[in-house]
């Protein structure tokens, strides 16, 4: 199948390779003609009066050298304008049909890009026989069409795991409410109970809703605030958020913070260390530890959260980073959203540092931030 914008493109470049072969041709006729003239103008010139003889005929010498260079001037131009035209016409034949085996594998890369929906994103274009720029622009549209669809995929599994998330809180409400109405004996203890439900569920509805929109706004933008800060005073700050709640999980904490610069978004760098410790505390287990370090460097500057907890499998580390994934527990549990470490992972990236994280031997995760200094 021809498509509109490979014609196009196959009869410019035909028009083209024609156009550079005429030039090309133009330019050998003016040189054989150039080099037939200088060979008759270097005949020598017989005396005036002097006879040849030519088959049998006496001709004046001068009439036959005139005669000569006429008659070579003719069949230049008659032979040079055939020889022209076939060298045009087979140049313009030979580029349109070597054009359309070229651009082959340009069709199929564009005829693949029709076919494209979101329901269809698997396809690709796949090995093609040519091993040129063209197969380079094949595979790299295929890469591009990997990552369009691991972010379609992505984006479908969020969703449908946020709308089950919220859907969890709704249903208790509608649960609490419709059986508290129902019961038309339900006194004043059963409405407080019924509110205390309906006042849990709100609350955890409304900190899914704001964590998504923290994880929508870092996830993929750039930084709307460029200011220097100390990760040691941005871990001080979080801790006084945790602290109680450590308190009363027998949870023993300590500290080796020193001075660590950091650049960047003074909200966003006090969010991640508060998710970390947020998670250092909820994902613990009663009477454990956790350690908080953060450490200056030359080009970096490091925050480091090691607590004890549940096991971890090694294998399921990474996926703790995205969306909706606890350690060690369901992702349907009451215990947050499963966001936190999704939302660390693209604050860091908006910063330019990394995060990583690893299993705890018995038990526990360690979350390491690296972030740029300047």
């Amino acid at each position: 199948m021809n498509l509109p914008g490979t014609r196009t493109l196959r009869a410019r470049i035909t028009l083209l390779a024609t156009v550079l072969v005429a030039a090309v041709s133009l330019l050998l006729l003016w040189l054989a003609w150039t080099l037939v003239r200088d060979s008759l103008d270097a005949v020598p010139q017989m005396p005036p009066g002097s006879v040849v003889v030519v088959d049998g005929v006496t001709v004046d010498a001068s009439t036959l050298a005139e005669h000569l260079r006429v008659h070579a001037r003719n069949r230049m131009l008659l032979f040079g304008s055939i020889a022209f035209l076939l060298v045009v016409a087979a140049a313009a034949i030979l580029a349109w049909t070597f054009t359309s085996r070229v651009l082959l594998p340009l069709r199929e890369i564009t005829g693949t890009a029709r076919r494209l929906s979101v329901e269809s994103l698997g396809e690709r274009i796949g090995e093609i026989r040519s091993r040129d720029e063209l197969a380079e622009l094949a595979s790299t549209f295929d890469d591009m069409l990997d990552r369009l669809q691991a972010a379609f995929d992505a984006q479908r599994h969020f969703v449908a795991n946020a709308s089950h998330e919220l859907r969890t809180p709704l249903s208790v409400i509608r649960t609490e409410l419709d059986v508290t109405l129902a019961d038309d004996d339900a006194d004043e203890a059963e409405l407080r109970r019924m509110g205390g439900v309906v006042r849990d569920a709100t609350e955890r509805a409304g900190q899914l809703v704001n964590s998504l929109l923290l994880l929508a706004r870092t996830d993929g933008a750039g930084l709307g605030v460029h200011e220097p800060v100390d990760l040691a005073v941005v871990v001080d700050r979080a801790w006084r958020a945790v602290q109680r709640e450590a308190a009363q999980r027998g949870i023993q904490a300590t500290f080796s913070v020193a001075p660590a610069p950091a650049f960047g978004d003074p909200a966003l760098l006090e969010r991640i260390a508060g998710n970390l410790l947020e998670n250092a505390v909820r994902h613990n287990v009663d009477g454990g530890w956790l350690e908080v370090v953060t450490q200056p460097g030359p080009r970096w500057s490091t925050l480091r959260v090691r607590s004890s907890g549940g096991l971890v499998d090694p294998a399921g580390v990474a996926e703790l980073f995205e969306p909706f994934r606890r350690a060690g527990v369901a992702r349907t549990a009451r215990s947050g959203a499963g966001l936190g470490l999704s939302i660390v992972r693209a604050a860091v990236s908006a910063h330019g540092g990394t995060v990583t994280a690893e299993p705890i031997v018995g038990g526990g995760l360690s979350v390491t931030v690296h972030l740029p200094v300047r």
